[in-house]
């Protein structure tokens, strides 16, 4: 299925819709890209994302995310992990017990993932990183763009009350551009206010803050 023959609609409401099983699991499944900004990133919402993304297991789609410069300690620690992984090979020789790290270690190192940090860099930004898009690309080049959530890790106890609006390459294709084009600037360290780093690099020059409290709300 193409992201053309989904059912979208312009906007999901947590008063009105189910956002994950109706938006982002139909999206996930049936797309070979997925671009993302994200204010928060943790270990949950990345292995749900992966476990989610049906191409990932052929080896065809790619993840690349953007996210603030904010993290728990125990993610940041487990992050840290599998990017040495990728660049150091060294969990070689070593059990990695927990299934979902494991594949999300996998799709690293087989550079399916790819994580970026952005910290503000002007007085005009007063305090972190919060942009909140997604673009979700399929084999025919079909476009689905949307704004809104932060929170993908879709638990089934507690959600946050979001919005989330829509827009597709097909009936809205100047909007869906500006946010392609948003993304890749971002992408490539070409946006205004932020300073955007590989995150291995950020990991070395210490530019991250963690804390066993921070965003503790956050899944």
């Amino acid at each position: 299925m193409s992201l053309r023959e989904i059912e979208l609609q312009e906007e999901y409401r947590s008063d009105r819709n189910d956002i994950a099983s109706e938006f982002f699991f139909p999206c996930l499944s049936n797309c070979i890209e997925y671009n993302r900004c994200v204010d928060f990133l943790s270990i949950q919402t990345l292995a749900t994302i992966s476990m989610a993304f049906d191409n990932f297991v052929m080896g065809k789609a790619k993840l690349k995310i953007v996210t603030g410069h904010r993290f728990r300690a125990a993610d940041l620690n487990l992050f840290t992990k599998i990017f040495d992984e990728k660049y150091t090979k060294s969990f070689e020789g070593k059990q990695i017990k927990n299934t979902k790290i494991e594949k999300i270690a996998k799709l690293f190192d087989n550079g399916q993932i790819q994580l970026k940090i952005a910290i503000p860099n002007s007085e005009q930004v007063a305090n972190s990183f919060s942009e909140r898009i997604g673009i979700f690309r399929d084999e025919h080049d079909q476009i689905v763009a949307f704004t809104g959530t932060s929170s993908e890790s879709f638990s089934t106890q507690t959600t946050d009350f979001e919005s989330v609006d829509v827009f597709t390459s097909w009936n809205d294709k100047s909007r869906v551009e500006r946010k392609v084009k948003d993304f890749e600037d971002l992408w490539e360290n070409k946006t205004k206010y932020v300073q955007v780093y590989d995150f291995m690099y950020a990991i070395k020059n210490n530019l991250l803050k963690y804390s066993t409290d921070w965003a503790i709300d956050k899944n």
